[in-house]
């Protein structure tokens, strides 16, 4: 995944990110944790009636210079550049959500990142209960613990994976995917749908989330969720006080979402 514009400095100082680059494991933790507290996931321009472009060097434009967020094909298609930068092999791979009441097609990206013989599922877009570090596609059947979080990787056959999260005590399914390599170009039609389709949770409300150490904050709609470990604010959001929400919260300047 590459962009002329692309600057693995300027992307670094995006993240606030001052620590060594290498091509390690390690790295890839530091660069997708900061991310994720740096960039929220986010649908602002789906709501204003675009179309998300996949054009590599407006990803950049939009989440880099212009300081915005974006949904999994861009704050993962930013993280890929980020990788290829550093000489990191990697992989996108599509993944079918798993928490709706009927059968979905495979409409989110991720990616898996392969270091010294591990694999590494990477994914800075999924939202809520998306994974905070890099998981090792090795450590399946087991509890893994980031932060705040539970996760667990259960694996069927030879390439098969469902990720789970403990919400409110309980494993929730959150996607499946397998090891098929997909091209950037194979998620248009996902992502046109993800941006168009009535049925789409980023076409029917607003939804900005920024994780940190603690928790996350959650804007859905005009509900705004701060969650931190097992306390929980409510707080709803007046229109007028939208754009105010969108800095304090997010880091979002309301001059940029446009």
């Amino acid at each position: 995944m590459q962009a002329t514009n692309f600057s693995l400095t300027q992307y670094c100082k995006r993240i606030a990110y001052d620590g060594e680059l290498n091509a390690d494991a390690a790295t890839i933790h530091q660069l997708m944790q900061h991310q994720l507290m740096t960039v929220p996931f986010e649908n602002l321009d789906v709501q204003a009636g675009k179309i998300i472009s996949l054009v590599p060097e407006e990803i950049v434009e939009k989440i880099i210079e212009r300081n915005r967020g974006g949904y999994c094909y861009e704050v993962n298609g930013l993280f890929a550049m980020a990788l290829e930068a550093l000489g990191i092999e990697y992989q996108f791979i599509a993944a079918r959500p798993m928490f709706y009441p009927v059968r979905r097609p495979k409409t989110h990206m991720a990616i898996v990142a392969k270091i010294d013989g591990k694999q590494w599922l990477c994914d800075l877009g999924f939202g809520s209960y998306g994974v905070r570090a890099p998981i090792d596609l090795g450590e399946c059947e087991k509890s893994i613990k980031q932060d705040c979080d539970l996760f667990m990787l259960n694996k069927s056959g030879t390439n098969e994976y469902l990720l789970s999260a403990c919400v409110e005590g309980s494993w929730a399914k959150q996607y499946a995917f397998d090891l098929s390599p997909w091209e950037w170009i194979d998620f248009v039609p996902a992502n046109y749908l993800n941006s168009t389709h009535p049925d789409a949770i980023f076409v029917q409300k607003r939804l900005v989330i920024i994780q940190n150490v603690s928790g996350r904050i959650i804007l859905l709609g005009n509900a705004l969720k701060v969650v931190h470990q097992e306390d929980v604010t409510k707080l709803d959001v007046e229109d007028s006080d939208l754009d105010q929400v969108l800095q304090t919260y997010f880091g979002l300047s309301a001059a940029r979402v446009v």
